[in-house]
């Protein structure tokens, strides 16, 4: 159990920082007036942590060159929903889909969404399963830069080459799938589900914000349901449902509508150190957004999105200033990449 190095991606950029492996899991520190002890990937593992005891010793035994934290957290793994461990815990409001039956989940589905199905059907949208090559990575290019904000954020893939977006879908291949929306050519939306045992999650999921009127959202949600159901998976998990105080939102809507629900699973956080003992007692680890109420949340979100737009519109005008207009006037976009090798029960 020495201390080694990892590499990590942080808001689309890999980093490397030290880590701490017990178990076979590796440890990692996040934050700075407040360190967190969390387990590299942990959403994305196929196993719990075994030995919480264990960690929990070890970290405490770290010296000054060690990795030190104040306190650490771990979650359990669905189906375990009833805690384990006598350790301070919390629940993380996970959102699930029960997916053993396909028709049980499409029956319960409100109208709407079944329509939405049908409608990427009629409208030319062909799902289908892809292994990564260089054709889908180019067209992941294409659907990264259909936009650089995103859920009112600036979308960290933006932008992106084609060394960086292979480099950060290469993760967890041995055990994911690349669920792919086409209309015709055009890779449109796409969502990489990661296996892990009887839960499949969604690392990531973007359709295309121009093509949302061809509801590549709604067919590759239902391709992912379907697939999960084939192989005997009992759960399809997709982030947070709530998130903490922030829950309108249009995602949370999003997968409620599309047969998301809530399960709670349990999250444990042992104080490492005083200050660690503190800040748990005044729900500090939580981050400053969980202390404020949800009317300064809520403004908070809308001045960042308008900000984000205003700066998108700024640049957008400068470099129309900078172009001659006969330039402009001849320029055309390359098409997108992406292929069409086979076609899903719900392409057509």
């Amino acid at each position: 159990m020495a201390e080694n190095i990892v590499e990590t991606s942080v808001k689309g950029k890999w980093i490397k920082v030290p880590s701490l492996n017990v178990c076979g899991k590796h440890v990692v520190v996040r934050g700075r007036l407040l360190k967190v002890a969390v387990i590299l990937d942990e959403e994305w593992l196929e196993t719990e942590l075994e030995d919480p005891e264990l960690c929990v010793k070890k970290l405490k035994e770290q010296g000054p060159q060690g990795l030190r934290a104040d306190v650490f957290t771990f979650a359990q793994k669905l189906p375990a929903t009833r805690p384990k461990y006598e350790y301070s815990r919390e629940f993380d409001s996970v959102a699930v889909v029960q997916t053993t039956s396909f028709k049980d989940w499409w029956e319960r589905l409100p109208q709407e969404t079944r329509k939405n199905v049908r409608r990427s059907q009629k409208r030319g949208v062909v799902v289908t399963v892809k292994a990564l090559d260089e054709d889908l990575i180019g067209g992941i290019v294409g659907v990264n830069n259909d936009s650089p904000v995103r859920q009112g954020l600036y979308y960290a893939h933006y932008g992106k080459t084609s060394d960086q977006v292979r480099k950060d879908q290469s993760s967890f291949l041995d055990r994911s799938e690349f669920v792919c929306a086409y209309l015709g050519d055009e890779l449109i939306g796409f969502m990489k589900i990661i296996y892990r045992g009887d839960v499949a999650s969604i690392l990531q999921f973007l359709p295309r914000a121009s093509h949302q009127d061809k509801r590549p959202a709604n067919a590759l949600i239902a391709k992912a349901v379907e697939l999960c159901a084939a192989k005997g998976i009992s759960y399809l998990t997709y982030g947070m449902l709530n998130y903490g105080k922030r829950r309108p939102s249009p995602l949370r809507d999003f997968k409620i509508r599309n047969g998301f629900e809530e399960i709670l699973v349990p999250r444990f956080y042992v104080p490492l150190t005083g200050w660690g003992k503190l800040c748990i007692k005044l729900n500090l680890h939580r981050g400053l957004l969980y202390n404020l109420p949800q009317s300064a949340i809520t403004s908070f979100v809308t001045a960042r999105t308008t900000w984000y737009h205003l700066k998108q519109s700024i640049s957008r005008c400068s470099l129309t200033v900078e172009r001659p207009n006969s330039n402009r006037q001849t320029e055309c976009s390359s098409p997108p990449t992406g292929s069409n090798n086979s076609q899903s029960s719900f392409g057509r």
